[in-house]
């Protein structure tokens, strides 16, 4: 998720989640290519030890420059993740994420190509197909797998579907038998039930999670405990929520400096401060507020009130 699981965010899920493979933010192989000559910063890059295992995700439609980002991210990476799924049209209308899925030879070309790049496992992610007109999913698969994809990620919606409506699991399903490569499920899985369902319904190997993670960094460890032991971890009530909304905004500030950490942690609010009376005004008063003092004592009363 672009601009989303940025540094601050995969190191607090790391914090709740030990052994989960993190994913960095989709990376641009045209933006690597500007900071390998010195024009952009290498901020996105910046990873603590303790977030092995992590992958980082690129996105690209030129085999040769794929083949040097990933020869660039052997210097980070456990492993590397192409993204064949992205939907939104800035991404698509540069032949880049989705638009793949209509061009399976020049998909293959990259996989081949960041394969040559690393010793690393290389994974693509990928969805049901560009339309309803299009499920392509399972040859793509097989596609993948050929060209070298050590495992992949399905996204249960199409790209015109973007994120509406429902991921459809059980049609992920049909890739079962049909290829060798592990295989992991992503789409609508926001509780640990879910990823149980997901599990059932699609046959994968595991799940994949993104935007459950928004307002909730501990749900990646919380169903990886579960599936480990049996044994589950309730959802943080609100006070806790909040204590980690303030650990996740004091890290922006630390890694942005305060007016664009603050800034920056905007998107997060509707995710955190959701689910009680009167939630949407506080959100649209703390969206447009600059001072850092003034943010902290809003939540703290608003801790206050939920306690007593």
């Amino acid at each position: 998720m672009a601009g989303i699981t940025d540094y601050v965010l995969r190191s607090l899920i790391r914090k709740y989640s030990p052994d989960v493979l993190l994913t960095t933010e989709m990376i641009s192989s045209e933006y690597l290519a500007q900071t390998l000559n010195g024009r952009s910063g290498t901020e996105i890059f910046k990873r603590d030890e303790n977030h092995s295992p992590i992958s980082y995700q690129i996105s690209g439609h030129k085999p040769e420059m794929m083949k040097k980002a990933a020869e660039f991210l052997n210097n980070y990476a456990d492993m590397i993740d192409i993204n064949m799924g992205c939907p939104v049209n800035k991404v698509v209308k540069g032949q880049d994420g989705c638009a793949l899925m209509r061009n399976p030879a020049l998909a293959s070309e990259l996989v081949k190509a960041v394969k040559e790049g690393t010793d690393k496992p290389v994974s693509v992610k990928f969805r049901l197909g560009y339309t309803f007109d299009e499920l392509n999913f399972v040859e793509y698969a097989q596609k993948m797998q050929e060209a070298g994809a050590d495992f992949i990620t399905i996204h249960g919606r199409t790209r015109s579907q973007m994120y509406a409506g429902n991921a459809d699991w059980k049609i992920i399903s049909r890739l079962k038998g049909e290829i060798d490569i592990p295989y992991f499920a992503n789409g609508d899985i926001k509780s640990i039930e879910d990823a149980i369902k997901c599990l059932e319904e699609s046959k994968a190997d595991g799940v994949a999670i993104g935007r459950g993670t928004l307002g909730d960094p501990t749900l990646s460890g919380r169903i990886s405990k579960f599936l480990q032991t049996g044994e589950k971890t309730l959802v943080p009530e609100l006070e806790e929520r909040i204590k980690i909304l303030k650990k996740h905004l004091d890290e922006e500030i630390s890694l942005r400096g305060m007016n664009i950490g603050i800034k920056f942690m905007r998107k997060f609010y509707p995710y955190y401060l959701a689910g009680f009376k009167n939630a949407k005004v506080l959100r649209s008063k703390l969206v447009i507020e600059e001072n850092y003092e003034n943010i902290i004592k809003t939540l703290d009363e608003l801790k206050i009130v939920k306690i007593c």
